[in-house]
Parts: C-alpha cells; sequence; structure tokens
C-alpha cells in the first residue's frame, strides 16, 4: 500500500493547487486506486497472453499506439502483437506507433496519467488519419 501510496502522491505532484484540492485527500485516492487491482477480472487481465488469440485472427487487424503511451509501452506492444499475427499467418496486419501521442491518442507533452485532464483534443487528427487511411486500404485492397 505504501508503494501505491507514493505513486499516487507522485502523480498528484502535477496537479495545480485546485486540482489536488478535487481529488480530496491522497490515503482515499490510494484505496480507490488500488482496490480495483485486487479484483478476480485485473487478476485475470494481468495473467492474460494474447498472442494464442491473436495468432487464431485471419481479419485485417490496425494496431495503433502512442509513442508516449505510458499505460501499455508502444515497442513491446506493437512488436508482439506484429509477431502474434504473422506467426498465425495473418498478412493484413499493420502496426503503427504514433510520435507524440499518450495512451488517449492525444498530443501529450509528457503521457502521465496526470495530464489527460488537461489536453483539450479528444483525439489527435494524426490519429484519426492513421485509421481513416487504414481503413480505405482495406475497403480499396477488397475491390
Amino acid at each position: 500500500m505504501q508503494a501505491s501510496r507514493e505513486l499516487v502522491t507522485q502523480q498528484m505532484s502535477g496537479l495545480t493547487d485546485d486540482e489536488r484540492r478535487a481529488v480530496g485527500d491522497i490515503d482515499s485516492l490510494t484505496i480507490a486506486a488500488t482496490r480495483p487491482l485486487l479484483s478476480p477480472w485485473f487478476r485475470f487481465f494481468m495473467g492474460y497472453d494474447p498472442a494464442p488469440t491473436l495468432r487464431k485472427v485471419r481479419c485485417p487487424v490496425l494496431a495503433l499506439n502512442g509513442s508516449k503511451d505510458f499505460q501499455v509501452p508502444p515497442q513491446e506492444d506493437l512488436a508482439a502483437i506484429e509477431a502474434a499475427l504473422k506467426a498465425g499467418g495473418n498478412r493484413h496486419s499493420s502496426v503503427k506507433q504514433l510520435p507524440g501521442l499518450n495512451h488517449l491518442f492525444q498530443t501529450a507533452a509528457t503521457g502521465s496519467i496526470t495530464e489527460y485532464g488537461t489536453i483539450e483534443e479528444t483525439i489527435a487528427p494524426v490519429a484519426l488519419d492513421a485509421m481513416s487511411d487504414w481503413i480505405t486500404a482495406q475497403v480499396t485492397a477488397r475491390r
């Protein structure tokens, strides 16, 4: 619990005084933040290996990560997805790292979770372009 409290304290250090007041008590926030980590679903999620499932996927796949995604490490994640899809024989997959974007595909300075609420952009145009270009290419290739 102490490590979780330290992490919450570190994350809150990037907040303004008003934001800190809105968040409230660090101990309550720490308990609220760690409770989901103890759930059966989260334990399953942390032990789940998606590679066997990805090897079975036959439809076209686009996998995107922002380069500043601190929740899902982009290099490792995209490499593993690509390897599993190729191992399964999927020839219609594409993986791409989008520079400067966070986990929510927002243009980010740091990628920190505490930054999410300070970013006005809902989703970066470059992310939408990557998706729409890929979909267009898939539809065009099937004609």
